[in-house]
């Protein structure tokens, strides 16, 4: 059974609902290990090239980060336990569902940047918002902030990625899990990897 993304579109809707990911790396001094917001970057046929966001400017990996640029994002989408009690299939086993991904990256520290990656960040948060909040409302203080921090973009060498979604499940027991789990975002995803053959499925929204 393969777990892959179906298309280029997954990892991107996966980044974009679950945004905070460690960003992982190592140099002669040891690990450095910091979780952080970033956005894709995708190309025009939706891959996605790279990965935006900012450190702050105290925090030690970003030294370790100048000296030794590689690093590896791992994001984590919605994933939750699968008790036996929800399926009536005899001796079935417990399992866990999720979806992630691992870029293999190398991290361009960009201070040039440090206004763009701020204001995207912050537009993508607040979009859904009724009234959103923008960095101008900040003041003088934003041109404070700005000065201690340094943005960055991780350039996309390799993706690893695992949606393990209930595809291997008896259309059966599946359904019962969807009805049954009670864990929203994941029964959302599973049931949009597994669309219904009358075409019922809730999917993503």
């Amino acid at each position: 059974m393969s777990f892959e993304p179906r298309t280029q579109a997954d990892l991107l809707q996966l980044i974009e609902e679950y945004p905070l990911a460690w960003i992982v790396s190592v140099d002669d001094s040891g690990y450095g290990a910091t979780p952080l917001p970033m956005l894709a970057e995708p190309q025009p046929d939706g891959k996605i090239a790279s990965l935006l966001g900012h450190f702050a400017l105290s925090n030690p990996h970003v030294a370790l980060l100048r000296s030794a640029p590689r690093a590896t994002i791992l994001f984590m989408g919605p994933q939750g336990y699968i008790s036996p009690e929800l399926v009536s299939k005899p001796g079935w086993a417990p399992t866990w569902n999720y979806a992630s991904a691992q870029f293999d990256v190398e991290i361009e520290l960009l201070p040039q940047e440090n206004g763009r990656a701020l204001e995207k960040l912050v537009y993508w948060m607040e979009r859904n918002r009724p009234v959103p909040w923008t960095i101008a409302e900040m003041g003088e203080r934003y041109h404070l902030m700005v000065q201690k921090i340094v943005a960055f973009r991780a350039h996309v060498r390799r993706v690893r990625s695992r949606f393990k979604l209930g595809q291997d499940e008896t259309p059966q027991s599946r359904g019962e899990i969807l009805t049954k789990l009670g864990n929203a975002d994941l029964v959302r995803w599973m049931a949009d990897f597994n669309p219904d053959p009358a075409g019922e499925s809730p999917g993503k929204q």
